[in-house]
């Protein structure tokens, strides 16, 4: 995905969105403020890395609410009166701009002041691909920026700092414990940034084949080449000439795997998998988990390196081992 704008938004919803924002200001006239009075901080996340960043930082502190249920691809999020509610209330907001209109529209109309855009922290870089790549030809639009920079763990941990820091401003009285719990996860990431770098040394081959393009920051990080089937569109049918390019690819760069993605169906993969006598296997590029009780951002990445080890022929004993979340999550469902 080199834009990540979600595919079957409409003018429509977005006015729905819009008029229960208006809706529900009625209802929200009074503010929270709810850690100014001692209370929990009123967290929203637009979607799970932004929801694990918070939960990771304000711990027992923050009452969480991600607006992207587990499971649900982000892309096709449509807030609920409920919801566009929960986001005028908040005392802060964590999200990253241009994933998710209804989202930014609803932020945008929020009176609160601690608003946490990730892209701001970490700009956007196109992550163009060859022509053919976008299967359907569409064109999307929005900035222009491929959005997953949550998968490159040093891009993630200047969005870490800057949730941090926001979080004590909101909430003064337990600023040093968000800068604690900041600093705490910041190493975490710059563990697993080690194992990454330790753990893809020795690759025999740098060239991966994914369902669509969501790994382009992972790529760049840590010197690979990302040959995706799809684009922007990981639902759409890519082109005759968009397959045969990949299939050369995958052919002249000895890759053994074709990568899938967790939220989306596999039938895509299996068949280019099938075309040429390779294996799939799972790359997620962490826009949700389905068990957030069971994964975290840093145990999926674990797996994702794992993965990307046995299709590259990296050796598979040279990562060390990366802290893992203590805190599980336990932000508000969306509804």
């Amino acid at each position: 995905m080199m834009i990540g704008l979600p595919r079957r938004r409409t003018s429509t919803s977005i006015a729905l969105a819009a008029s229960a924002l208006a809706a529900s200001l009625a209802l929200t006239a009074c503010g929270s403020g709810s850690a100014h009075g001692g209370g929990k901080l009123k967290v929203v996340a637009s979607f799970y890395p932004m929801e694990f960043l918070a939960q990771q930082i304000g711990k027992d502190h923050v009452e969480v609410t991600d607006l992207t249920a587990p499971g649900v691809e982000p892309h096709d999020l449509e807030l609920t009166a409920k919801q566009v509610a929960a986001v005028q209330k908040a005392d802060a907001i964590v999200y990253l701009k241009g994933l998710q209109p209804t989202v930014d529209q609803a932020v945008d109309q929020s009176s609160s002041t601690h608003k946490v855009d990730a892209t701001a922290a970490s700009p956007l870089v196109d992550h163009h691909l060859d022509e053919g790549a976008e299967g359907d030809g569409h064109k999307h639009e929005g900035p222009a920026g491929d959005p997953h920079i949550w998968l490159d763990p040093t891009r993630y941990s200047a969005i870490a700092k800057s949730v941090g820091d926001e979080f004590a401003k909101a909430d003064p009285a337990h600023a040093d414990e968000y800068r604690k719990n900041t600093d705490e996860l910041v190493t975490k990431l710059a563990a697993l940034d080690k194992e990454f770098q330790d753990g893809l040394k020795g690759a025999r081959t740098k060239t991966f084949v994914t369902s669509h393009a969501a790994f382009g920051y992972l790529a760049d990080h840590y010197g690979l080449t990302q040959v995706a089937i799809n684009g922007v569109d990981p639902e759409s049918e890519p082109t005759p000439a968009r397959l045969a390019e990949v299939q050369k690819a995958a052919k002249d760069n000895g890759v053994t795997t074709i990568f899938f993605e967790t939220l989306v169906s596999p039938k895509l993969a299996d068949t280019v998998a099938k075309d040429l006598g390779l294996k799939t296997a799972v790359l997620d590029p962490l826009e949700g988990v389905k068990d957030p009780t069971k994964d975290d951002y840093l145990s999926v990445m674990k797996q994702n390196l794992a993965n990307l080890q046995a299709a590259l022929g990296a050796p598979a004993n040279t990562p060390a081992t990366t802290p893992s979340a203590t805190t599980p999550s336990t932000a508000t469902p969306a509804s």
